[in-house]
């Protein structure tokens, strides 16, 4: 091991089991206002069956309950467990025993804030964690390298956060290769390999996303050229006495720099290249004695990104005929060899639980698994794989795509081939026979950004989708449609606009309507569009909660395995909370 710190230590399973039980006592009455789908809020009266209060209510206490958050200092913020003692537990007052509406949106909100994730105490902070694994210990390389310029701020953010601590795990435990699932266009996997010299293989269900990566990496190839070209330059520049000579050099660079066709290079980067390699000469010009500083410190890490085949050597008519000492010979061959085991290897494959990923990966070794954004099942999967194959030594996988989860005990009704779900994991849920229902699951997902900046969900364009829901009711006899209206919202200009257009999606008749029946709906329902937002914000303070249950069945299901240990290199799977 690279560090000797003690790495935090989650709860035992008791402990998560008495959370999961609090928990679910919450969640079996709160658990109607996450599946109650908006489409159907005033076919189906849902204000009136679920909330016994008036909706300028609970909006005044949502905010109020949002504003005094705020206003907590951080050191304050989580709540302790006197506090949820006193009010948290006592369900009754949350909701009515006999008719199970909402009553007090106080209690509602803070039991909510109560069973987050942030407050049950089994989420390690981020920086935390780093500072665990890492001990005294710096970066492997300094800080300054930026993510590659074709990710937008929030990918990039998330991808050198997931990279660093993927690094820090496996330094701590000396492991050098990475399997990154669901790997898509490849951007964790390029960055794991680039800045960490880590040999990664990102193995995606789609072609398209493979192909994709693969297009990069020929884009890179071309790019190659130039920074392998001025890699040799500096070189040469070693051998350089004094002051003049290297001046000299610099000069002749830029004018071969200016001579060089960019019709072989990406226009992705080589603006930032020919700028990072100007200042690499200046450094030259600066520090003309130090030899460590006279290599293109970026020029051998680009190949970090390249399969092993995808490397031509640069022409010898593209770079001055200088006799090369034998030292320079030997530290180019080292690293074209450390080049070879320092790859980014995009693969096609369709992961299950069952997978054996000897058949994909042939020279499988001790390894990290890692997902950042694994839809739906593949999260579970990379758990059960993780439990399953001793190669795998950790993991650090960040869920997403809830909604997509099979659910074991959901249409319960429909015959049923499937041996491994995607929830619940773990013997408890199991043995109760949870079901969350895939509305809860979709809220969770929708809301999480917009808990973090208190927000609730666009209501105008939920209030249109439901008053067209009754429409379609009341003029065409349809309760359920197989067809979806989609995301046309933001092309209609009015609700007469949005109603055309989406009945007609829907392949209905919408002649038969005259422009005074559709706005009659409107006006009718429009004195009611505060009951749509109170009600979506109960579903947004609600959220946290859902994906804490599925989070922790994930958790318990990893204690609960036989061959599981602690020290078996695990990372907290809640590491989504907190990047």
């Amino acid at each position: 091991m690279a560090a000797s710190c003690p790495l935090p230590v989650t709860p035992d399973l008791p402990t998560l089991r008495a959370k999961l039980q609090g928990l679910l006592q919450f969640l079996r009455d709160a658990l109607s206002i996450s599946n109650a789908h908006t489409v159907d809020f005033y076919t189906e009266s849902v204000w009136g069956e679920l909330v016994d209060l008036t909706p300028e209510t609970v909006l005044a206490a949502l905010r109020k309950s949002a504003s005094e958050a705020e206003a907590r200092p951080p050191e304050t913020r989580r709540l302790v467990e006197a506090e949820g003692e006193a009010g948290v537990t006592d369900f009754p007052k949350i909701f009515c025993e006999t008719s199970q509406k909402l009553v007090s949106v106080e209690a509602f909100a803070l039991a909510a804030k109560y069973y987050s994730v942030q407050n049950l105490g089994i989420c390690t902070p981020f920086e935390q964690l780093l500072v665990a694994l890492r001990g005294n210990q710096n970066q492997r390389i300094g800080e300054t390298q930026k993510a590659v310029e074709f990710m937008n701020m929030k990918k990039s953010h998330e991808v050198q956060a997931m990279s660093e601590l993927i690094s820090s795990i496996a330094d701590y435990y000396g492991i050098k290769q990475v399997i990154d699932l669901g790997s898509g266009k490849g951007y964790l996997s390029s960055f794991l390999s680039l800045k960490y010299g880590f040999k990664v293989y990102g193995i995606d269900s789609s072609n398209t996303n493979t192909h994709g990566a693969e297009e990069r990496n020929r884009k890179l190839k071309k790019h190659w050229k130039l920074c392998h070209a001025q890699s040799r330059l500096d070189e040469s520049a070693k051998e350089v006495k004094n002051k003049a000579d290297i001046e000299e050099v610099f000069r002749n660079s830029l004018t071969n720099q200016e001579k060089m066709s960019t019709s072989d290079i990406s226009p992705h980067f080589s603006g930032s290249v020919i700028s990072n390699i100007r200042n690499q000469m200046e450094t030259l010009h600066s520090q003309p004695h130090q030899e460590e500083n006279l290599c293109f410190e970026n020029s051998f890490s680009l190949i970090n990104l390249l399969p092993i085949n995808a490397i031509e050597p640069t022409s010898s008519q593209q770079i001055p005929n200088r006799e090369t000492s034998e030292a320079n010979k030997e530290r180019r061959k080292m690293t074209s060899k450390s080049s070879e085991s320092n790859v980014y290897s995009p693969l096609t494959s369709f992961i299950t639980a069952d997978s054996e990923l000897h058949d994909i990966i042939k020279d499988l070794e001790d390894c990290l698994m890692v997902g950042l954004h694994t839809c739906g099942d593949l999260a579970p999967n990379t758990l059960r794989i993780f439990t399953s194959k001793s190669e795998i030594k950790g993991v650090c996988s960040v869920g997403c795509c809830y909604h997509l989860l099979s659910e074991e005990f959901e249409n319960q009704h429909k015959e049923r081939t499937q041996e491994k779900w995607g929830f619940p994991m773990c013997h408890y849920l199991k043995e109760e026979r949870w079901c969350c229902g895939r509305n809860a699951r979709m809220s969770a997902c929708l809301a999480l950004e917009r808990v973090a900046a208190g927000q609730g969900l666009p209501t105008e364009s939920l209030f249109y989708r439901a008053v067209l829901q009754d429409i379609i009711k009341d003029c065409y006899g349809i309760t359920k449609c197989d067809r979806h209206v989609g995301k046309i919202y933001s092309k209609c200009s009015s609700f007469l606009d949005y109603v055309r257009r989406s009945l007609k999606k829907l392949g209905l008749d919408e002649s038969k309507l005259p422009e005074k029946i559709i706005m009659n709906y409107y006006e009718k329902y429009k004195p009611r569009m505060n009951e749509l937002e109170a009600f979506n914000m109960l579903k947004v303070v609600l959220a946290p909660c859902i994906e804490t249950l599925i989070l922790l069945d994930r958790l318990c299901y990893l204690k609960e395995q036989v061959n599981y240990v602690i020290l078996k290199y695990i990372t907290n799977i809640l590491f989504n909370t907190v990047i």
